[in-house]
């Protein structure tokens, strides 16, 4: 009984570590589909729609006023430039140093480059939602130049 009891509670920490980095993935996925492809690298509205979720908020803090800028209007922002097929020059990449996952929220630090130089780091909050992980909130900081 005891060796039975002992298989099942390692086959429960196997699961659950492979459930929570199939987790981990699916908030990769979604950032770099929605945010880095979508957003930054201008590849469809659809991205962006798909991953951000509607009532998603960046805030921004400057001169110490916290600034508050909702999807629709950055979706408005990438319309734009794709229109005027504004350059994005060399593509956006990013690294994912940081990804935590409890239940169905996560966080996730991300770090934006182009080339070989750091633009910036961006702390993302998503929720898992009936339509999957879709990103609710970001802080982020420039690096400087």
């Amino acid at each position: 009984m005891k060796h039975i009891l002992l298989s099942l509670l390692f086959a429960a920490i196997v699961l659950t570590g492979t459930t929570q980095e199939s987790e981990k993935d699916a908030v990769r996925n979604t950032i770099q589909a929605a945010y880095v492809e979508g957003i930054h690298n201008r590849m469809g509205i659809e991205l962006i729609e798909a991953g951000f979720h509607p009532g998603f908020e960046m805030l921004s803090l400057s001169n110490g006023l916290l600034n508050r800028f909702p999807i629709y209007s950055w979706i408005e922002t990438v319309k734009k430039a794709m229109a005027e097929n504004k350059s994005i020059g060399e593509p956006i990449t990013a690294s994912y140093p940081l990804i935590d996952v409890a239940g169905n929220a996560a966080i996730a630090r991300v770090e934006l480059y182009r080339g070989d130089r750091h633009l910036f780091t961006d702390y993302m909050s998503l929720y898992k939602t009936e339509q999957g992980w879709q990103i609710v909130a970001k802080i982020y900081y420039r690096i400087p130049e």
